[in-house]
């Protein structure tokens, strides 16, 4: 089929799904609407699939049609603060406005469906939503928060994204047995949305907890409040001791299979971790928490390719899942994914809201009020090139040195480099940069408070630069 990109295995049985997703922030941005609106125009150039549709072919393969037939994009207005709707919970009385701020698509997706809508909402308190849905067939949730990070650059100025889209990688011949299997579950009908609050204290107690158990073996956020969960679940739920209570969580695997960089269509796959009602319930926390670890380091061994026609995983015998549909725990974390950078000009999204219409737990962690380091924000800088680079570093080069190199290495167009060092550790910055294998037209050094006769590298440095002798270099203690 021409200009149509075929679905992949991982994305395979996701194309009736949906996906939606708010994202709150308190900072104002002048005139988001419009703003957000042309930068996605701009974005949907790079990412021109997003903007095609999901079509059948031959043989019962799916495709994205590449036809250009845009997004759906919709701006509203509240008259109340942001905060107002931050409070609100997963309740009926809740979900009513929360549904209010995002385009819903529960029925499935038609050939002439939109894969992806957007809904702005500007609050009284300056503050504002973006409302997203997704087509789950197009993207996981790395994927489109790589999307939605590009918008935010455009916005913000950058002349194109910083990460150039891939949508198609012929080196992901991979099944999941797992994620078919529990794609075939039937859905529960009217589930009642519920939050549940895991206090950090208690988080960090069992974090510390387990590393002094397991000799200094550390722990994730994510292991700890899952094995929580499992655990308070199973209680609640638990019959017969003996009955089976699956645990299941979704994987991010671009860096397991070697995705190619900017790949955003799926790339996910799900772990299953078997233990007995009486095992969960009644066992030791940190055991859950171990057999959750070990699970995830056994990812590798999930994926085995075949060299045929027909590749398949290796997996877990998955034909009982059906009778213990009730039992089993389904977990998804929306951290880490890439949604906690996405900027549109004043700051990141203060949080996180997602839910789906099967019964399945999300972990959130509310991002507050996200500081950027040093070298987040550079980077952020909307110049593709520059000439000439000053940097006047105080103090700390030890904790600015592996950034300066990165920057150096990313803009290749600078020749000319200026430093202002303050001490000792200036002077080691300078020789690691002369040690690699960039090279300049000229370099200015300027060293305060530090003399030849102090410093213990000025001859070490001198003998450098007899390595460059095209390079024109001033030097000054």
């Amino acid at each position: 089929m021409n200009n149509a990109i075929k679905l992949s295995s991982l994305d395979r049985d996701l194309e009736k799904l949906s996906v939606p997703a708010l994202l709150m922030f308190e900072h104002p941005v002048q005139d988001v609407a419009n703003t957000i609106k042309r930068a996605l125009s701009r974005a949907l150039v790079h990412y021109y699939p997003i903007a095609g549709r999901i079509v059948a072919g031959a043989n019962g393969e799916v495709y994205i049609r590449c036809s250009g037939e845009g997004v759906t994009f919709v701006s509203a207005s509240m008259n109340c603060a942001l905060k107002e709707v931050i409070s609100l919970d997963l309740s009926r009385d809740g979900r009513t406005l929360l549904d209010e701020l995002v385009i819903r698509q529960d029925m499935g997706f038609d050939p002439t469906d939109p894969l992806l809508m957007i809904q702005v909402t500007e609050f009284s308190c300056g503050g504002f939503i973006l409302g997203v849905t997704w087509n789950h067939a197009l993207a996981d949730g790395a994927g489109i928060a790589q999307f939605l990070q590009a918008v935010g650059e455009l916005a913000c100025g950058f002349p194109s994204p910083s990460v150039v889209p891939v949508r198609c990688d012929g080196s992901l011949h991979l099944n999941s047995l797992l994620q078919k299997a529990l794609m075939g579950l039937d859905p529960f009908q009217d589930l009642v949305g519920l939050e549940i609050t895991i206090p950090s204290s208690l988080i960090n107690h069992i974090k510390a907890e387990f590393s002094r158990g397991f000799t200094g073996e550390s722990c994730t956020k994510f292991e700890v409040a899952s094995a929580v969960l499992w655990q308070c679940r199973t209680r609640a739920v638990m019959g017969n001791p003996e009955t089976p209570a699956p645990f299941s969580y979704a994987v991010n695997i671009r860096k397991r299979v070697g995705a190619k960089k900017g790949y955003y269509g799926n790339c996910i796959t799900g772990r299953l971790v078997m233990a007995t009602s009486s095992m969960v319930a009644s066992g030791d926390i940190f055991h859950l928490v171990k057999m959750i670890k070990r699970s995830k380091e056994k990812i590798a061994d999930q994926f085995k390719k075949i060299e045929d026609s027909n590749q398949q995983a290796v997996g877990p015998q998955m034909e009982q899942l059906a009778q213990l549909q009730y039992n089993i725990l389904i977990v998804s974390s929306w951290g880490n994914l890439g949604f906690d950078e996405i900027d549109f000009g004043m700051s990141a999204p203060l949080s996180l809201s997602s839910w789906l219409p099967t019964c399945e737990t999300y972990v959130f962690c509310p991002f507050g009020n996200v500081v950027r380091s040093f070298g987040q924000d550079i980077f952020r800088i909307p110049v593709r090139r520059m000439s000439v680079l000053e940097l006047d570093i105080a103090t700390g080069q030890h904790v600015y040195g592996a950034v300066v190199l990165e920057l150096l290495e990313r803009y290749t167009s600078i020749q000319k480099l200026r430093m202002i060092g303050e001490d000792h550790e200036a002077d080691d910055l300078l020789k690691v940069i002369l040690k690699s294998t960039l090279m300049f037209e000229r370099v200015n050094y300027f060293s305060r408070n530090v003399s030849p006769e102090s410093c213990t590298g000025y001859e070490e440095i001198l003998n450098m630069l007899e390595t460059h002798p095209s390079m024109q270099f001033d030097i000054d203690y």
